[in-house]
């Protein structure tokens, strides 16, 4: 067409189509979104606000590089430039794709998480995982996508890369060793998110299981994070997995302590820690031995809840019905006691005798040694 002769109205025409396209892939968006926004908020439709999130996922850089193409489509190509802007349409087709993926994935995980972890901790610890794996996978597949629409060999690029993976593997080997713990948290689970557990000397509850590490929360309120392989090395103790707890603990009572009532303190305490005043179950209670200042006694039982506020109620019971008991029947609790006996001193005319030995012995010590006194 003659219009299109001239470079410079040619120029003109594509540069009016860069702007009114790009102003309207906005427009299009800002509504799109105000108008999901404003149906989430009035709760008729929650789902839009995951829609939301997938639409601001579309970038300017997006918008703005359709908007050029559109533009450089309107001028007169070569076959060369042709095949360019095909190359062109396909990098900002498949990556915006793989945002919109990026973002539904996160979304998807996400709630599947908040889900499991409140009905099922155990199944929310891989999720994480299993979400930057689709991620890593679905990336992969883009790329793979766009190289080959650009014309490279895919199985050629797949084998260099296979061999330099080794290498890079080698350098990385401390990341991937994070990496393949997280894998086996995943699968043998030995804890899971909320899980109260101690590794070494550091105790808190499960908050986080990533790739590379672990982050626990600790009774002080900071977060203590672990690499996973360093965590996987310790010996971890998990309380929140205990079905029951074992509670061990001593008192003393005084030696002056009638026969009669020491023999009466087993079955005292027996009867103190029954499943008909807390719940637990009773073990032992014995007489166990002669302390430096107190008769020992040692008992054991069973609180059948492993929650630990629990246990430390039901302790506090034992011990306040224990003093009561003991206050009653006029048993008294031992405490440090030390006893000083003073020897008398021997008769007057032994100690003049022996102070005079004393001292000539230390005239004789001082003449013989030469010191002047």
């Amino acid at each position: 067409m003659a219009f299109f002769a001239h470079p410079s109205v040619e120029l003109m025409f594509a540069g009016a189509v860069f702007l009114l396209a790009l102003l309207s892939v906005l427009i299009v968006k800002a509504f799109a979104q105000r108008q999901m926004r404003r149906l989430a908020d009035g709760g008729r439709r929650r789902w839009l606000t995951h829609a939301e999130q997938i639409l601001m996922a579309t970038r300017l850089p997006f918008m703005a590089g359709v908007a050029l193409l559109a533009a450089i489509s309107q001028l007169t190509l070569s076959v060369n430039q042709e095949k360019w802007l095909r190359y062109g349409w396909v990098i900002l087709l498949v990556s915006q794709l793989a945002l919109w993926g990026h973002s539904i994935i996160g979304i998807v995980t996400e709630q599947a998480f908040e889900r499991q972890r409140a009905i099922n901790p155990t199944g929310a610890t891989h999720l994480g995982l299993l979400g930057l794996i689709g991620r890593i996978a679905l990336w992969a597949v883009a790329i793979l996508v766009i190289l080959d629409n650009l014309g490279f060999n895919v199985r050629t690029l797949m084998a260099s890369l296979g061999i330099g993976g080794i290498a890079i593997a080698l350098a990385v080997q401390n990341i991937l060793g994070d990496v393949f713990s997280s894998v086996s948290i995943a699968l043998d689970k030995p804890f899971v998110i909320g899980d109260f557990i101690i590794v070494d000397t550091y105790m808190g509850s499960v908050e986080y299981v990533g790739m590379k590490t672990t982050r626990l929360r600790s009774l002080g309120g900071e977060q203590i994070i672990f690499s996973n392989s360093e965590l996987l090395k310790n010996r971890i103790r998990n309380y929140k997995r205990m079905l029951e707890r074992r509670v061990l603990f001593e008192f003393g009572i005084a030696y002056e302590t009638r026969l009669e009532d020491i023999e009466a303190v087993p079955a005292m305490v027996q009867e103190i820690i029954s499943p008909e005043h807390f719940g637990v179950r009773f073990d032992r209670a014995h007489f166990k031995g002669y302390g430096d200042s107190a008769l020992l006694f040692e008992v054991v039982y069973y609180v059948l809840d492993p929650d630990y506020n629990k246990y430390m109620d039901i302790q506090q019971a034992i011990n306040l019905s224990l003093l009561r008991q003991f206050r009653e029947r006029g048993i008294a609790f031992a405490y440090p006691v030390r006893t000083l006996h003073i020897v008398p001193p021997a008769n007057a005319e032994t100690d003049v005798a022996a102070s005079a030995f004393a001292g000539a012995g230390r005239n004789r010590v001082a003449t013989d040694g030469h010191a002047a006194v």
